[in-house]
This record gives structure tokens, sequence and C-alpha cells, in this order.
């Protein structure tokens, strides 16, 4: 029997012929990182690699680290592995990481979406013997929407709201969900103004070409009254706090996969939800991992043994890998209300 490419440890994903780990949850000398997210990229490792697209990002929320950079489909050697980043179409710049040693090869998913977003790099399939992937929505409810019918929802509950008189604040995670949305909207509606957070993350990929439209930053001396009709984007930690409650008459908005639940709604107390997510879907994941042709798969972060049993049945050779990682509302938990 093949000696496994990658193990399980207590630092995270490790891989003895190159010696690294991919996206460890505890300080280790080297480490592969998919995607800037906190539960993936996470501060203390002695040496990050991560595409070229993702380091700005890293940096702005790590701060100082030592890294070095890797473009999509290069083939780079680390001891005896062989490894290279594909798009995962999660977020801009977010990766698979491809390893191969001795002839086997596994790709680790990190977070992924199959429906192409027009803003951040498409997923790309990936032939391999081995596959661990995320099943954050591994449940047959969780199916989306195409995207131009959410954006059309979005829109046209600000317009309406705009027409009446209300702000509309949009809820949604500064990296990636936040740029996604903002690249669906429609400005002629009216101005678009951001908490510090989304727009502190707007900076970092402006400065990489990511074309996003005008926005307006959220200041202490800015008057919240002085743009009727806004749409605010700002991290869902702001919902029913002081902070939202300073733009007056206002109508609230969350958007998210887990959108798609009832009791989830209620309890986010937004006044719309919006199911999006920047995660694959029920049909998502099935699409991912049949396209793989993957002999044995490894479920990660979401409905691990749903999705694990349901595989099972379906003939595949399927595990549950108990991971650190979290879901669609994981990054929230770094972001805040309390700023500007």
């Amino acid at each position: 029997m093949a000696t496994p490419v990658l193990t399980l440890t207590d630092r995270g994903l490790y891989c003895a012929a190159g010696d690294f780990f991919i996206d460890p949850w505890r300080p280790v000398d080297r480490a592969l990182i998919t995607h800037a997210h906190a539960d993936h990229a996470r501060p203390g490792h002695g040496r990050y690699l991560c595409t070229d697209a993702s380091m700005p990002v890293m940096r702005h929320r790590l701060g100082v680290i030592t890294g070095d950079t890797i473009r999509y489909g290069e083939t780079r050697r680390i001891g005896d592995a062989l490894v290279s980043f594909h798009p995962a179409g999660h977020v801009p710049g977010s990766a698979q990481i491809r390893v191969e040693v001795a002839g086997q090869v596994w790709v680790v998913s990190g977070d992924y979406k199959t429906e192409p977003d027009g803003l951040c790099e498409a997923f790309e399939p990936l032939r391999c013997h081995t596959f661990i992937s995320e099943c954050t929505f591994g449940l047959p409810v969780f199916r989306w929407q195409p995207q131009a019918v959410v954006a059309d929802q979005i829109n046209r509950w600000w317009a309406e709201n705009a027409a009446q008189g209300r702000a509309s604040l949009l809820a949604a995670y500064s990296l990636g969900k936040a740029q996604r949305l903002l690249h669906l909207l429609d400005p002629a509606i009216g101005p678009i103004l951001t908490h510090a957070a989304v727009e502190n993350t707007n900076a970092v990929l402006r400065d990489q070409g990511l074309p996003l439209p005008d926005t307006l930053r959220i200041t202490p001396d800015l008057d919240r009254k002085a743009n009727p009709g806004a749409l605010i984007v700002a991290p869902p930690a702001v919902l029913g706090s002081a902070w939202a409650r300073r733009f007056g008459p206002l109508s609230t908005g969350f958007a998210s996969g887990w959108m798609q639940m009832r009791g989830v709604r209620r309890r986010r107390a937004a006044d719309r939800g919006f199911v999006i997510s920047d995660h694959a879907d029920w049909a998502g994941l099935l699409e991912a991992i049949k396209a793989t042709g993957a002999e044995t798969l490894y479920l990660t972060h979401g409905y691990t043994e749903i999705f694990t049993r349901y595989l099972r049945e379906s003939g595949h050779d399927a595990h549950v890998l108990a991971t650190e990682y979290g879901g669609e509302d994981a990054d929230d938990t770094a972001e805040t209300g309390d700023a500007a």
C-alpha cells in the first residue's frame, strides 16, 4: 500500500516528502496556504507560500510575514514533492493545492465554488487519486440560484428602499463576498458606502487591478444622512449595532448561503436574506468530486458525516477528515462593527 501523500497531525495536513503543511492551524516552519481567510491563513508560521494574487491580502491581514508566491499552474519541487496551485473560484487569489509524490496525486481544495462569478479566477477541476474537499453546504437543500438572479433581487431591494427614503445595509464578509456583491451592484441606483474593514480590503484588491465600482469609505466625520438612498456594505457583526442605527431609517439584508435556511435568517435579525455563497452548493460539490476522478475522498468542514455517508452509499471510498477549518461564517470572527 502506497504511503499517504498527506497525513493529519495536531498542527494540520502534513506532507513528509516535502516537509510542509497545508493551511496549518498551529505555527509551523513551512505553510502552503490556499487562501487568505482567517481559518486557513493564520499567523505565526516561519515561511508562507501562496498565489501571487493572494499574498497582498495575506500581508494586509497578517502583517509582516516571510513568504514566497507562485503563479497558477506553475509546478515547484519542494523536497521530493511536486506542488502546484490551481484556481478554486472561492475568492480572488484562492487556490486548490496539487501535491504529487512518487506518481500519487492528492488535491487539497481549500474552499471552492464551481459557478464563475466574473470577478475571481474560475474553478479548475483537477484529476487526482485523492481529493480533500470541503462540504460546508453538503446537504441537498443547498442549491444556489444563478448569480444574475440574486443580483437582480439585491438591486430591486436597494432601489425600493431608496425610493422610500431608506438606506440599505447589506451584510457580507469583508474578503470575497463583499467584493463579489459590489461587482453585482447597479451604481445608478445611488451611492455605495463601505465599512472600513471592507474598504481596506477593497484598496488592496484594487491595487491588483480588481474591477470594483466607486465606493465611499465610512469615517467618523462622515455625515451619514448626506447620502440618501445609499447602500452600505459592512461585515455581519454590525447588524443591530449602534454603528448601524446612526444611518437613520434603514433596511438590512444579509448575503450568505445560510440564508437558504429560515431559522438562520431569523437569528441573523436581517429584514432580507439573499442566498449567495462563495462555497459550492450540493450540485457543485458533486460536480467537482466527479470531475477529479478521485479513488479516495476526504471531507472536511461542513456536513461531513452526512455527506460522507451519501458518497459511500453512491459507491465512493469516502472518509471524514477532522480539521479545524470553519465554514461560510468563519471569517467574520475577525471583523467588528465598532470601527467607523
